[in-house]
């Protein structure tokens, strides 16, 4: 917040989605004016739409756009701001974007530029911890980067050892590795990874702790010396190295611990001489003992658990800091109301599929609708294109109870409410694991989802007969071809009588052929190999429908686009694509082809292999970084490179062709 804390009435909000959103609702409450800014991407956003005034800044890739300092610098002079508010992610922890800030007579709202730069560096800041007393996790972060020097180091810590980049943190550039044969191949790929999304390929090594939880705490401090916790978030449930569930307080943590944690935070942030709102995160190992291993210098995206048990807006707090005023309220008033808080748990909503190990997905939403009854930060509307040049998250739903099981019960509820269709979300399996006898027994850690949602029991279940008959009924009833030329009771009706229309559909990527047959208006006979039966609409308005297949009434929700109907049955989405009509096409994904698509939109970041190599099955081929993550794609049978069709550096589209392998 550097040293000027002159007032302002104009704050540029660098960032997008739904902490724009956030932001300006904050800044707009306390009689601020905001600024929104935007990729070519994000010109229709929500977050343009809801500012005072919205300003261009380059092409929809990141560094084009929000990573481009020199662009945010002029939307600030041509709009007259005299605040920066970056939000998380992006600039939010530049220490040079800090600086340009106020070289440019911007009050910076984040923490000064060499508080940022101190904890910026996972090396250097666990170097100033361990100065100060602070408890880190055994490892290597020197000047030594080579390959064969961090393969003696991680010998030396003992494996499993844990590969981290220095300059950033949100799982990206981090790998565990179990045994030294493996050490050099993820050695690499960490490196890469790091270099892609931090532009720094500097690694750090630490000692693994089994199955630890991920505890963080909340600190703010003002620049008047005062610097309070606000108590602990516990973010042990992970998948890819990245936060799924955040709750507070943690069920692991005891009023004693809470204070011991409390209070070396903030001898933490007194050390680098900190100032506004910041995030200490630990590893809590099962024998009790915890371990610093960053500082976040930034506002978290799970910092709304922290407003529900506290009662405070830290965003308000954040602009009030930049203002120069002292802290709202002092450590003692924090921890009445954090008795008397209750319990929360926040959820992060995210495009990608679970059952393909959480591959982001991007795509168009045919319909929105945040669930009633808790908080929920998005910038979603109907229509929204969720590109793939971003993070995935996009809505956090945060229930707040009286107690845990409160909490829980509630946020069950809210993700039967929630109602997101048009792409894959991880929505339904959020709600498996709020629901799981372990989560509801507080008994997580990191491994949670690996031990109770493996890979396996992610698989998509084939679509049982009455997902397929709704499929039948929605697609024939609703197709708007069909409905422009013939009113619904003479649809399949002939002079001698009705007969049976071919209904092909891929039903969640399965192929699925069957015959419906009208009975009525609101009713058909649907038949396929090995069944029939009878499906009537009930009632039908507003993307609901009431359908009665058999005795049994199913409640659906659903959103038509083109030849596709996405809908909801029995609390899980499905997407059903009438191929009635379609020419057959090659499924270049048949099980043995040696054809490899694109599984999502992206760029080519690596490129392993040659035309007219040899592969082994299981090797590595390419990577393709989107959404901030890279996802390497594998050799499905053992052969020679017939065809290379991609380049690094390339964007991608899903389906794409890249690369061709003929079979051994």
């Amino acid at each position: 917040m550097g040293t000027s804390h002159a007032a302002f009435r104009t704050v540029l909000i660098a960032n997008r989605g739904e902490i724009a959103l956030r932001i300006q609702r904050t800044a707009q409450r306390l009689g601020m004016r905001t600024v929104a800014v935007y990729s070519d991407a994000d010109r229709d956003a929500p977050h343009c739409r809801a500012a005072d005034l919205a300003l261009p800044i380059g092409a929809s890739q990141p560094q084009a756009s929000y990573l481009n300092i020199a662009a945010l610098l002029e939307a600030a002079r041509m709009s007259g701001a005299e605040a920066v508010h970056p939000g998380y992610g992006f600039l939010a922890e530049s220490d040079a974007f800090a600086t340009a800030c106020a070289e440019a007579g911007l009050v910076f709202i984040g923490p000064p530029a060499d508080a940022i730069l101190a904890m910026g560096n996972k090396a250097g800041a666990k170097r100033l911890m361990e100065a100060a007393g602070v408890p880190c996790v055994p490892g290597y972060q020197g000047e030594d980067q080579s390959d064969a020097r961090m393969s003696q180091e991680a010998d030396r810590i003992g494996y499993p050892v844990m590969i981290k980049a220095a300059a950033g943190g949100g799982g990206r550039g981090m790998r565990r590795v179990d045994r030294a044969e493996d050490f050099a191949a993820a050695l690499q790929s960490a490196r890469s990874e790091a270099e892609n999304a931090f532009a720094s390929g500097e690694l750090i090594l630490e000692k693994a702790i089994v199955e630890p939880r991920h505890i963080e705490i909340q600190v703010f401090a003002d620049a008047h010396g005062n610097v309070v916790y606000l108590g602990e978030r516990d973010c042990s449930v992970q998948r890819r190295h990245q936060k799924v569930i955040e709750e507070s307080p943690s069920p692991a943590v005891s009023p004693e611990l809470r204070a011991r944690m409390g209070a070396v935070s903030v001898v933490a942030a007194r050390a680098i001489g900190y100032v506004g709102a910041g995030t200490l995160e630990f590893l809590l190992a099962p024998d009790g003992a915890f371990y610093f291993m960053e500082m976040n210098t930034r506002l978290q995206v799970e910092h709304a658990v922290t407003e529900a048990i506290v009662g405070v807006d830290l965003v308000e707090w954040q602009l009030r800091v930049a203002l120069g005023e002292p802290l709202p309220l002092t450590q003692d008033e924090i921890d009445v109301r954090r008795t008397q808080g209750g319990h929360a748990i926040e959820v992060r909503l995210c495009a990608e599929d679970p059952q393909q190990n959480f591959l982001p997905q991007s795509g168009t939403v045919a319909r929105w609708r945040a669930p009633r009854e808790v908080r929920t930060d998005h910038a979603l509307t109907d229509g929204l294109v969720v590109s793939p040049y971003y993070d995935s998250m996009l809505a956090k739903i945060v229930a707040h109870g009286t107690d845990r099981a409160d909490a829980c019960r509630r946020l069950a509820r809210a993700l039967d409410d929630c109602l997101l269709l048009g792409l894959p979300t991880n929505r339904a399996f959020l709600r498996q694991c709020v629901t799981h006898p372990a989560f509801l027994a507080g008994d997580v850690s990191t491994a949670f989802i690996d031990r109770h949602f493996p890979a396996a029991m992610r698989q998509a279940a084939v679509p049982d007969a009455a997902v397929c008959q709704a499929a039948a009924v929605l697609l024939t009833h609703l197709r708007k071809d069909t409905a422009r030329r013939y009113p619904a009771e003479l649809q399949g009706w002939a002079s001698s009588r009705t007969y049976p229309t071919l209904c092909r559909v891929t039903l969640d990527g399965e192929a699925i052929e069957m015959r419906v047959r009208a009975l009525a208006a609101q009713r058909w006979e649907v038949s396929w190999d090995g069944g029939i039966a009878q499906a009537e609409i009930v009632s039908q308005a507003d993307g609901r429908m009431t359908l009665a297949l058999g005795e049994r009434l199913y409640p659906l929700e659903y959103a038509i686009t083109g030849t596709t109907c996405h809908f909801v049955m029995d609390g899980v989405e499905h997407t059903a694509i009438d191929t009635t009509y379609a020419k057959a096409e090659r499924n270049g994904a048949q099980a043995g082809s040696g054809r490899i698509s694109a599984p999502m939109n992206g760029r080519v970041v690596a490129v392993h292999v040659a035309e007219g190599e040899a592969v082994c099955a299981g090797q590595v081929l390419l990577v393709v970084e989107a959404m901030k993550m890279e996802h390497s794609i594998a050799a499905p049978l053992a052969g020679e490179v017939k065809g290379l069709f991609t380049q690094v550096g390339a964007q991608v589209a899903p389906g794409g062709l890249l690369m061709e392998i003929a079979a051994a």
